[in-house]
This record gives C-alpha cells, sequence and structure tokens, in this order.
C-alpha cells in the first residue's frame, strides 16, 4: 500500500502536472503544425515547383509491381517534416523570448518599499508618548 501512497504522492506534484499538460498540449500544437504545413504551406510551394507533391517525391532504390512493395528514400516526407520542425522551433523561440522579457521587466520594476523597523529610540519616545497620552507612569503616579 506504500508503493501506492508514494506514486499517488509523486504523481500529485505540481511539476509533473505541469508537465502532462504540456506534453499534451506539445503534441496537439505538433498535429496542427503538420496540418498546417502538409494542408496550406506544401501545396502552394509545389505548385510553384510545377506542381509537385511533396510526400510523392523519393529516389526509388528498388521498383515493384505493387506501389507498397517499392524501396525507396522518401525525401519529400523528410522536407515537410524539417518546415514542421523549424516551425514548432521557431514558436517555442518567440514564446520564451516573450517569456524572458516579461521576466526582465518584472525584475526591473522598484520593489514596493518598505518603510524601516523603528530605532529602540524610535520605540521608546513612542512609549513614552502613549504614557503622556494616558497619564500615568511606569511608578503609578
Amino acid at each position: 500500500m506504500a508503493f501506492f501512497d508514494d506514486f499517488k504522492k509523486f504523481i500529485m506534484k505540481g511539476n509533473i502536472l505541469e508537465l502532462a499538460v504540456a506534453v499534451i498540449i506539445g503534441a496537439a500544437f505538433g498535429k496542427v503544425v503538420s496540418s498546417f504545413v502538409d494542408n496550406i504551406l506544401m501545396p502552394p510551394i509545389g505548385m510553384l515547383l510545377g506542381n509537385v507533391d511533396f510526400t510523392d517525391l523519393m529516389l526509388v532504390l528498388k521498383d515493384a509491381a505493387d506501389p507498397a512493395n517499392i524501396v525507396a528514400i522518401r525525401y519529400g516526407s523528410f522536407i515537410q517534416a524539417i518546415i514542421d520542425f523549424l516551425i514548432i522551433a521557431f514558436s517555442v523561440f518567440v514564446v520564451l523570448k516573450t517569456y524572458d522579457r516579461i521576466q526582465r521587466r518584472k525584475a526591473a520594476e522598484p520593489a514596493p518599499s518598505v518603510p524601516p523597523a523603528p530605532t529602540n529610540q524610535e520605540l521608546l519616545l513612542g512609549e513614552i508618548r502613549d504614557l503622556l497620552r494616558t497619564g500615568t507612569t511606569s511608578r503609578g503616579v
């Protein structure tokens, strides 16, 4: 039972939950970028290059009657993966740059000024003032 309690404590740590959320968002972002590259970015580039579909670009090493049995180096898909990577890397760079700029602004802001603690002399003078207001002394006169 202690094993499961330790596991529960481990899972419920804040960093683990934040990491899990980041992985899920990252995976979804990767799908969005892949869709953007495959469906929006590459068709116009292919059209400019003479109606080329990048997923069809390959260097055939061994031809076969059945397209599933063709042995080929599919460099077109590799080019699309590189473009995916560059877009994701650029997006992460922009996010980190923005975060860094915000952190530097926060660090540059002056800290709220806290008045210094009163000295012993000021404390004693305050006590004397309070005693004079009440009209009593420490001797009871």
